[in-house]
């Protein structure tokens, strides 16, 4: 049909199966994308506890796949469904499971592991051998970390900046919003000269130096 829409794939990135490609018989008819933020609480001494942020936290993916053999005839577990199998068992090449990319059309390419896959079979042959198979499948974002520094735009200083105290700020606090790292609020408090980092009055103007 023109203008229809590319049929949906896995294609294994690693591993001694790299390359390998898995289309959908049909495409699914929805899929969701989970994103989220990791924070921490910091108490104080105030109502609502400060929320810092710890980490980012990979995204997800969930879709439901549908496969059929039923032309063929063919055991859709030894044509589809073993290929998910495989990409949450340890390759013998990596000592871990594959990487793989989902990709449908121009609107989605995920690059992944996958962490979970819930199958079910709703058609059989009359000697029991499934012809038709669903597999609820959860995609987890997979980043080599040096491309996820480059795709960061870090702006942490490379000159010497003038911070404002506010309530409930502390040096670890500032350290790890500005340098990405709390251990530096030794950095800080050398660079002000401060007799106790640990009461500093809201309002108070501080130096923070580049490392």
């Amino acid at each position: 049909m023109s203008g229809s829409l590319e049929r949906a794939y896995i294609t294994i990135l690693d591993g001694s199966n790299a390359g390998t490609k898995l289309e959908c018989a049909f495409n699914p008819n929805e899929y969701q994308l989970n994103r989220q933020a990791g924070y921490g609480e910091h108490r104080t001494a105030l109502n609502a506890p400060i929320q810092q942020f710890t980490n980012g936290v990979a995204d997800t993916l969930t879709v439901e796949l549908f496969f059929d053999t039923t032309e063929t005839q063919a055991d859709v577990r030894t044509e589809y469904t073993d290929v998910i199998d495989s990409l949450m068992a340890v390759d013998g090449k990596l000592h871990a499971p594959p990487s793989c990319r989902f990709v449908w059309g121009n609107g989605l390419a995920f690059k992944s592991i996958v962490v979970e896959a819930d199958k079910r079979f709703t058609r059989f042959r009359p000697d029991g051998t499934p012809v038709r198979a669903w597999v609820d499948v959860t995609f987890k974002q997979h980043a080599d970390p040096k491309q996820q520094k480059r795709r960061i735009k870090h702006e942490s200083t490379d000159k010497t900046k003038l911070k404002t105290v506010s309530e409930g700020d502390t040096l670890w606090l500032i350290a790890a919003a500005e340098y990405g790292d709390p251990s530096h609020w030794r950095t800080i408090a050398e660079a002000n000269e401060l007799e106790n980092p640990r009461e500093i009055p809201p309002g108070t103007k501080l130096s923070l130096p580049p490392l």
